[in-house]
């Protein structure tokens, strides 16, 4: 069984963001507290696995393998459920073997890792990729990176529903649209099909147009077969994956010391600093009520944070 019993249910709690540019504008944000649901198995990362585990418990797999790089908040996550719930799990990684504390953790949890290299790590989209690591693990469920396509969309569509049992708590009636950022787009995905265009989904891209996001969003929307979609993706990576610069970690540290919400640089920081320019550039009218995902991604920082 590789479901945790149902009487686990992480909570997310949805608080105000209380920003001087905020006020200044009269626009409300509520954030949406993924990284507070569970101490390891945390953000968005869950969401995006459940459907992954149900289908792979349907199938009588014994476990997971999936991808990411040495700072993987899916993986992470991943081997702390496989930990915390009894099913195996492997890990194949992007590079050549390196201890970030990440990959310390993964060892820790009993994930078995398989270092790719970059080429063996790019070929993962290719025909084929998987039929060596599936003769090798029969009883292993294969999981996209990141927890991404349609299983990991559909997992994220609850998301709506836990903001809005949390609406009265915080005064409003309703909001005006959803803002947070894109790694690979699933999660904004699973938001776009939950909407279903009842309300706008904003993705601030944390990673540069090569990484395909636009095109996973569509590829997830097809397959799903839902029409109505409102949805608008705004250049946030600041010139590439996990690249950072003073002004981006002057405004994270800021932005905590003001809010007492922390963030992370790949991801967070990066949209809601994205949000920032959005609404000093007027995108938004007086009123406008936003909900913030914080998506998680704090223990992926940890080994990058030493570098700069």
């Amino acid at each position: 069984m590789l479901l945790p019993p149902s009487t686990w249910l992480p909570q997310a709690p949805l608080d105000p963001l209380h920003l001087d540019w905020l006020t200044q504008a009269g626009i409300e944000v509520a954030v949406l507290r993924l990284d507070r649901i569970d101490p390891l198995i945390s953000g968005n990362k869950w969401f995006k696995l459940i459907e992954h585990l149900k289908a792979a418990d349907r199938l009588g797999a014994e476990g997971i393998i999936s991808l990411g790089g040495a700072h993987s908040n899916h993986l992470h996550a991943l081997a702390a459920a496989g930990k915390r719930l009894g099913f195996s799990t492997v890990g194949l990684l992007r590079g050549h073997p390196q201890q970030t504390p990440t990959v310390k953790d993964l060892q820790a949890f009993g994930m078995e890792l398989h270092w790719l290299g970059y080429a063996g790590y790019r070929a993962r989209h290719e025909a084929g990729f998987w039929q060596p690591w599936q003769t090798r693990y029969p009883t292993l469920h294969p999981v996209p990176e990141g927890g991404g396509g349609l299983p990991g969309a559909e997992g994220c569509m609850q998301l709506r529903a836990r903001v809005c049992t949390q609406l009265a708590g915080l005064g409003w009636s309703d909001y005006d649209g959803w803002w947070l950022a894109c790694g690979t787009g699933t999660t904004l995905a699973g938001l776009v099909l939950a909407e279903a265009g009842d309300h706008p989904v904003y993705g601030a891209l944390a990673v540069p147009d090569d990484h395909g996001v636009a095109q996973q969003v569509e590829r997830i929307v097809q397959e799903a077969g839902v029409v109505d979609v409102v949805y608008e993706l705004f250049e946030a990576s600041r010139g590439g994956f996990a690249k950072v610069d003073p002004l981006l970690l002057d405004f994270i540290e800021k932005t905590g010391q003001a809010s007492g919400i922390p963030l992370e640089p790949l991801y967070t920081g990066k949209a809601l600093m994205a949000l920032k320019q959005q609404v000093e550039a007027g995108k938004f009218a007086r009123g406008t009520r936003l909900i913030f995902v914080h998506t998680g991604g704090l223990q992926g920082w940890r080994g990058l944070s030493s570098k700069n």
